[in-house]
């Protein structure tokens, strides 16, 4: 494992198609829930709940997740 690529993201994308797509709807799950529901959220709670539903997302969308590339994890079919 490189620490330059894991910074700029420059490792191989990581995250299959079923992963990345539960990481796209549950990270937008994850961001909107405070905007969208009638519950009292506190602020600290929606910047903590909108910071990882925005983490997660941004993992669904570029297909590449730095915790599985630490682990050497994949959920991505091998070419």
């Amino acid at each position: 494992m490189q620490l330059s690529r894991l910074v700029t993201y420059s490792f191989d994308p990581n995250v299959g198609s079923y992963d990345r797509v539960f990481r796209i709807l549950s990270g937008l799950a994850l961001a909107l829930f405070p905007f969208l529901t009638s519950i009292a959220v506190p602020p600290w709670l929606t910047v903590v709940l909108v910071g990882f539903g925005l983490a997660w997302l941004m993992t669904g969308l570029v297909s590449r997740c730095g915790m599985y590339y630490m682990l050497g994890l994949s959920t991505r079919k091998a070419e």
